[in-house]
Formats: C-alpha cells, structure tokens, sequence
C-alpha cells in the first residue's frame, strides 16, 4: 500500500539534492544550531508575529515571516525549537485553511532538515495528510518515523476508519503488531469499529482476547467499542453480555445495545431497553429517539412512531430530517392528514422542506391521506424529479384507484426519459386489476420480459400474480406462480385471494398447507385471504379452525378485518347467533362494514332481531355514506318496520346522503366501458338489455336466486299512503 504512494515515489525515491528543489531558497541557510550570543526577544518576537499570523489564516505573511526567521538564524541565533515551533505553527495553519502544496514545501524541508521523526512533526504531518484524505502519504510518514510509540499508528488508524478505509485499518494495525508496538486503550476502540464494520468477527475476538491479556485500565470507550462490534456483527447476545457487566455505561452504551437489537429485528429487546434508559435517567439523544421511533414504524405501530416526536421536543431535543421522515411515513400509514401537516410545518421551520428525501415523504404522506391535489402541487414544485417522485406521486393515484392520472402520469415520466423502476411497475399493475383493464396488465407483463434484470425481482413477479388472480384469470396466475423459482408469503397470499374470489376455497386451504409445509410464515393479509376464501366457499369448518389456529400456531395476532372475515363465514352459513358472539367478544369496537355484513345476513336468512340490534349499533355511528344505510332500509322494508324505515330515512335526508347508481365496468377488447344501472345512454342499449335479460334467464335456471333490493322511494311512497287511509 505504501509503495504506490505519490509521495513515497517523490521522497523515497529521490536524493536530498533533489528534494531540496521542492524548497524556497531563503530556507535553505537553516545551520542545526546557532552558538554563541542569542538575541531571544528578536527571536520570540518574530515566531509571535509568526503565530499570529498563522492563526488569522494569513498564509502568505505567516511564510514570509519563517523565511525572515531562517534567513536571520545566525545573527538572532535562532535554536531547533525555535524552528520546530515555527513549522507547528504552519503545519497547523496548511491543514486548517486546505494548503496542500505550500504543506508539501513544509515537509521537504523537515526532512532535508532532519526532522521527520521528531515526534511533534510526525503528528502533524500525519494530521495535516489526513485532512486531504491523502492516507497513503500518512501512511508512509508513519512508518518512516520509525516511531515505537502507539500514538502515531493510532492517529493513522483512526484516519482510516473515519474514511471508511477499514480493511486498510485492519493492515496497518497488523504492521503495527508486527513491529513489536503495543497498542492502548487508543488503539483498540478504531480497530474495533473496522472489525465491525468489515463483519470481520474471528478479527474483532482476536482483539477481545488481546485486550484481556493486556491488562491495561477499565476503558468506558474501548468496552462500548466491544459491544458495537458484537452487534455489528450480528452476535448481539455476547454484546448484551458484555453491556450487562459493564460498571459504567453511557449514552452509547445503551444506543450500541438497541442499535444492535434493531438491526436484527429484535425489536421487543430494544424497546425494553429504551424504557430502562427512562427509567434509570439516561440522557436520550436524538440516535436513541429516532431508533426507537423508526423501530414503532417498522412494526406497525404507527401512533407510537408519531406520539414520540412531542416527546423529543419536550426533552430538549429538536427533530432532524429522520425524525421528520419518520413523522411522515406514519402519518402516511394511519391516513392522518391533520399530523402529516403539523409534521409538515415543523419541516418548515427547521429549513427540512427542502431536502429531496423530505420532499418525496410529503408527497407520499399527502397522497395516502388522499389529499392529492396537495401530493400533486408538490410534485410539480420539484426542480428535479428522481424516480422516487415519480413513484410517489403514481403510487398515491393508484393507492386510491385514480386510473386515468396515474396512467398520465406515468406516460409524462416516460415522454420526460425517466425509465420506471420495479417499484413504478408494482404500483401500476395492481390497478389494472381493480379497473379490469387486463390489456394494460399484459402489456407491462411483456415489458418485465424483455427487461432482464427484472427477473429476480420477487416484487414484479408477486404483483403479476396478483394482477392476474384478481382480475379473474387464476389459472394464468397459477401459471406464473409454479414458474417461480422463488416464492414468499405474498406470493401464496396473492393466490389464495385469487382462489377464494373464485369460490375455490378448497384450492385455497391446500395451497396455505403447502405454504406452511414449506416454513413460509403466513402474516395477517394471508390470514384475511384464506379466511375470506373459506366464507366464500362456505367452508366454515375449515375457517373455524384456521381462525383458532391463528396466534397459537402461526403466532398472528387477529385484527379487526380477521374477526369481519368470521362474521361474514357465520352470517353466509346462516349461524347468525355464532356471527353476534363474534362480535360481542372481540377486543376491538365493529367497523360499520361488519355491521352491514351482519344486517345483509340476518336479511337473507330471516332473522329480525339480531337485524334490528345490528341496524340500532350502525346507526349509532351514522357513517356518512349510502352504502350503510341502504340495506338496513331494506331489511326494515322487507320486514315491513315501516316506522324504523322512516327514522332510516330521515338520517339520510339530515346527512345529506343518497344512494349512488350501481356501476359495472365491461371490458370490450379495445378498453373499459362504465354502465350504470338503468342507463340508455349508451347507443347498444337496445341490443345490451336483451342480452342482459337472457343472461339474468339463465342464472336463475341455473338455481341462483336474485337479492332484489327495494325501492326506498317507492316503498316510502306506499307506507305514506297507508299512513292516509288509516286516518
């Protein structure tokens, strides 16, 4: 390594002759030591003037000043330390104002002077090489000062790491060993975060035992370094070992140990310990906050990740970009648009809003909290737009099923040369589905194909057979899917949804059994699809068991959509009162979708009462939207509860809600149609009705039975003229 150094090339390699071109001439009348009578005040006057200069950055004069020292020598009779001084001084002043060059005339004089292993200069050297990254020229002055002392070898180390040069560290603290120097309590802290970082655990219990065996003093800094390198390298529990007999620790103590639980996922641990650092009065800074922070985010825990940012503040701690970020990405889960704004200011006030990362988590934050008209101001406030952007503002479209913009929006990223990503293309597949326009679908299934280096992309393959599964075409999912060399927990989750829209519960229940035979842990999503594939197929049974199963064996903790996907197994089995235990007994309160689930069942299978304290819990919430109110009209008209049907009526009018005409998408081969219901406007109507009818024939011949649904203002009409007679 050092022999490839420009300097060794230029030093080692050439005669002090040749050196000495590279230094002014003035210098060059340096004589080792002045005798006889020595005039001090001149001499301290000029190296003041000298260090003043020096240290008001005024180079030019601090040079000329060293020269009038040199070029005076025997008349001041100006001594070696004098002279050592004055070098310091300039050594100092080359590093802190970046002078590479009037540096290098520096250190050829030291050495055409025979001072390149005086102790003072070879620090600073060493220092002032350091400050331009030039670590091999360091390197090379550290080993020609054939200094035994660790501190010079310590200071090359350190340089090292702190660049990122670790495995250099590493070398250079083997020639260390090898030239018989000792390393200290300096030492070992360096060399421990390159073992760390270079994962090079063998190395870093090399250097444990070799710290055992020194019997140098307890060091708080080594001990830290100790436990940073097991956790680096993934053996956090000889980290918690070694932090457990620590007699002291400090803020970094304790953010090694929960850094090293977070980066294994050992989360739980890390939270435990944040609150023993409360609890015991540790000082928190904003490493220990936002670790802990993104840790809430990670799992889920969304309100907690949020309800720590008030917490950081009130400590004395302002929040930095990773704290907003951190903000914003939980905001954006939890749909809260009112702290994603407040975040939004604070990134404001601390000058964040700037910064291209931040700018992309607004977008993401006001998209998913569907304020797109916000996302999209922003995004076209952006200078330059990464192909995070991009995806960030196609995603939030396509999140809320706004095909049209996030298909112009993507065709502007491509007119304007960005090329998308994976993760653009996994965006954009999923509604294709949800809008039935398979055509598009196929057409970025091609584009994947003839784009090599998205093939071991598991995230394409996994929103293709999701596309596919939900746009009704299983068998060409399945296809896909035993194509696949490489499957995860979404890919089986995507084809058991598939299956279960299908009504092939049993397809769907042997593909979660190959799933779990093959050590593929199911998450919730998966739990809702096999559970929603079992209601569909009315295999209760099977549900049942799958539902009991679900923390005990899978170790998934049942959400609210788990315990709607019983209520509906129940409610389509007709087992209304199993329905209604369900939700009396779960931990959560019923969304007005499971209330809805209940009324429609207890409506088809004849069960008034359960209806009716149903329809009483929904409207006690009185959601904002016809679809709830619609069918707790129409069990009350079915049942004839025509005063009941009133009080419906007048929330509605109050609320000002009205029920939306039903809307079908028909795929006709060159796009979508929309068709609502009743509508004539569609120039084929007259040959649409007719056909529409045969087909509704042959359904019923088939033995499907037709749910009519009332009309609410017919029956309202009648039950007024009743009302009439009977006065």
């Amino acid at each position: 390594m050092p022999s490839s150094s420009p300097c060794y090339l230029r030093l080692r390699g050439l005669s002090i002759s040749q050196i000495q071109k590279f230094i002014p001439k003035e210098w060059k009348q340096i004589k080792p030591s002045a005798t006889g009578e020595r005039d001090g005040s001149r001499v301290d006057s000029l190296l003041t003037s000298l260090q003043d200069f020096a240290s008001k950055g005024r180079l030019f004069q601090a040079f000329g000043t060293f020269s009038s020292l040199i070029q005076r020598q025997s008349s001041f009779g100006v001594t070696r330390d004098a002279i050592l001084k004055a070098i310091s001084f300039l050594l100092l002043s080359c590093s802190d104002l970046k002078s590479l060059s009037e540096g290098r005339q520096l250190h050829a004089f030291i050495i055409c002077s025979g001072l390149d292993k005086h102790p003072v200069l070879v620090r600073q050297l060493i220092n002032f090489y350091s400050v331009f990254n030039l670590l091999a020229d360091a390197h090379l002055v550290t080993e020609t000062s054939k200094s035994l002392h660790p501190f010079h070898w310590n200071l090359l180390i350190s340089a090292y790491v702190r660049n990122g040069l670790s495995r250099e560290a590493l070398s250079t603290y083997g020639q260390m060993l090898n030239a018989g120097i000792r390393p200290d309590n300096f030492t070992y802290p360096s060399i421990l975060k390159a073992c760390g970082q270079e994962l090079n655990l063998d190395l870093g219990r090399e250097v444990h035992n070799s710290i055992d065996a020194s019997r140098l003093d307890w060091c708080l800094f080594v001990q830290n370094a100790l436990v940073s390198m097991y956790a680096r390298c993934g053996e956090v529990d000889d980290a918690r070992k070694l932090f457990d007999e620590m007699p002291e620790k400090d803020v970094v103590s304790w953010n090694s140990m929960i850094s090293g639980y977070a980066c294994k996922g050992r989360w739980r641990e890390a939270f435990e310990l944040f609150e023993s650092m409360r609890m015991q009065g540790v000082e928190l800074n904003i490493i220990t906050w936002n670790t802990i922070a993104g840790g809430c985010l990670k799992t889920g825990n969304y309100e907690g990740a949020v309800e720590l940012l008030p917490q950081m503040e009130t400590s004395g701690i302002p929040l930095d970009s990773v704290a907003v970020l951190i903000g914003l990405g939980a905001c954006s889960h939890m749909g809260s648009l009112i702290l994603g704004k407040e975040i939004h200011c604070v990134a404001i006030r601390s000058n964040f809003s700037g910064l291209h990362n931040v700018q992309n988590a607004l977008i993401n934050m006001y998209a998913r909290c569907k304020d797109l008209r916000h996302a999209h101001n922003l995004f076209q406030s952006l200078e330059a737009k990464s192909i995070i952007s991009w995806n960030s503002i196609i995603s939030g479209y396509a999140h809320w099923d706004f095909s049209e913009e996030a298909s112009y929006i993507f065709r502007k990223m491509l007119f304007s040369g960005i090329e998308p990503n994976s993760v653009t293309i996994a965006s954009i597949l999923p509604l294709c589905a949800r809008v039935a326009n398979l055509q598009h679908g196929k057409e970025f299934h091609c584009y994947i194909i003839r784009r090599v280096w998205f093939n071991d992309y598991l995230l394409l393959c996994n929103s293709l057979v999701d596309m596919y599964a939900r746009s009704g075409k299983v068998f060409l999912a399945r296809r896909l899917f035993d194509m696949l060399s490489k499957k995860d927990e979404v890919t089986y989750t995507s084809l058991i949804a598939g299956y279960g829209i299908q009504g092939e519960g049993h397809a769907a229940i042997k593909l979660f059994e190959e799933m779990i035979r093959f050590q593929i842990k199911p998450d919730h999503v998966t739990m809702v699809a096999i559970l929603s594939a079992c209601s569909h197929s009315g295999l209760v049974t099977q549900g049942q068991m799958l539902f009991e199963k679900m923390l005990t064996v899978y170790g998934v903790i049942p959400r609210l959509e788990h315990y709607s996907c019983m209520v509906d197994l129940f409610g389509r089995a007709g087992l209304l009162k199993k329905a209604e235990e369900i939700i009396r007994r779960m931990p959560c309160h019923p969304s007005p979708a499971m209330w809805v689930t209940l009324i429609g069942a207890c409506r088809i299978h004849g069960n008034t009462e359960i209806g009716e304290w149903a329809a009483e819990k929904l409207l006690e919430i009185r959601p904002e939207t016809s679809d709830y109110y619609v069918p707790i009209a129409n069990m009350y008209a079915s049942a004839g509860c025509w005063n009941k049907l009133a009080r419906v009526r007048t929330f509605m009018r109050d609320l000002g809600v009205r029920k939306a005409p039903g809307c079908a998408w028909v795929d006709a081969g060159a796009g979508c149609s929309p068709f609502l219901v009743e509508d004539t406007s569609n120039s084929q109507s007259n040959e649409i009705y007719p056909l529409l009818g045969g087909l509704t024939k042959q359904m019923k011949d088939a033995g499907y039975v037709v749910a009519e649904d009332f009309d609410l203002d017919d029956e309202f009409e009648e039950y007024n003229e009743q009302l009439l007679l009977a006065k």
